[in-house]
């Protein structure tokens, strides 16, 4: 008697207490507050120039700190803005109208605290050109200073026509801060053509016009691809110009895109939009031997690749 009635019991019970748990469980979670996710960081490019980003780290969001002018209505730059402490390599940022430019690229020059070229390059176009509209520009530009001083940074109208009524350069003062970290001293090989010539003063065209200067960078895990950037952007010195240290660097669209090293060979790929590494066969091989010999000064380099296999063709 007593066990048939715990059975007809239990049975029931237990049924109501798995509905009770399971009602229970539902309204539970239902009515859960759940930890919510942090908000997302401010995303450059959302419009709104946040306490985090400059003109430097988001041009896109924060214009109102580009440089006003005389030239204003013709270029603007966003990064570096004036009286910056700028480190190498600078990164240059901005946007001209088109007429700025000539074939996508017009100079970039920096002066040290006495006028002196120090480092120049060629600031290049991030969309179409030929137009009367802005474009967005960048540059980068590597330099070395004995101690932190004062500098300027020119950004230069490309003028072909050489009429003065044409020129018009804009000047940003800047700091040059000196590099505090370790450096290592490379060689970048140019050309002089008054060391190759022959007996009758014809230009040879080879490896005996190569002249080595030197530069200091910051040590890195990359210091070929560190040598090879600086050698393309052809930053030679006024007093290695007055010496008949020439080059051709840089080249309009002409850039390092990656470097590797198997087994003693060199694979360098390059990207030439604007083919400007063609050309007759004296002017290509002196162009190609500036890369080979800047490479090869480094022990581990036995020979050097160029990709695509099109550069450097006469």
């Amino acid at each position: 008697m007593t066990n048939t009635l715990k059975k007809g019991i239990s049975f029931p019970i237990v049924i109501i207490i798995i509905l009770v748990l399971i009602i229970g469980g539902v309204i539970y979670f239902s009515t859960r507050q759940l930890p919510t996710a942090p908000p997302a960081p401010p995303a450059c490019g959302d419009g709104i120039c946040n306490g985090t980003e400059t003109c430097c780290s988001c041009s896109a969001d924060c214009r109102t700190c580009s440089v006003s002018t005389e030239y204003k209505d013709l270029i603007r730059v966003f990064c570096p803005p004036p009286n910056q402490e700028v480190t190498s390599p600078l990164t240059i940022t901005g946007e001209a109208r088109g007429y700025w430019f000539f074939e996508a690229v017009f100079p970039v020059r920096l002066l040290d605290k006495n006028g002196n070229i120090i480092a120049q390059t060629l600031a290049q176009a991030q969309g179409e050109w030929m137009t009367e509209n802005f474009v967005p520009f960048s540059a980068q530009i590597n330099f070395t200073v004995s101690e932190t001083q004062n500098g300027t940074l020119v950004l230069e109208k490309d003028n072909p026509s050489d009429l003065p009524e044409n020129a018009a350069e804009l000047r940003i003062p800047v700091v040059l801060k000196k590099f505090e970290g370790t450096t290592r001293t490379i060689k970048l090989y140019y050309y002089n053509p008054q060391l190759d010539k022959d007996e009758s003063e014809n230009i040879l065209c080879s490896k005996q016009g190569l002249v080595a200067v030197e530069r200091q960078i910051p040590v890195t895990t990359t210091p070929i691809q560190d040598a090879t950037r600086l050698l393309i952007a052809g930053q030679l010195t006024s007093a290695e110009k007055s010496q008949g240290v020439t080059t051709e660097y840089p080249l309009q669209g002409f850039s390092l895109k990656s470097a590797f090293l198997n087994n003693g060979v060199l694979t360098l790929e390059f990207q030439d939009s604007n083919n400007r590494t063609g050309g007759g066969s004296c002017r290509v091989g002196i162009l190609w031997s500036q890369i080979e010999a800047t490479a090869k000064q480094f022990p581990e380099v036995q020979s050097v690749r160029f990709l695509p296999e099109e550069l450097f063709q006469p």
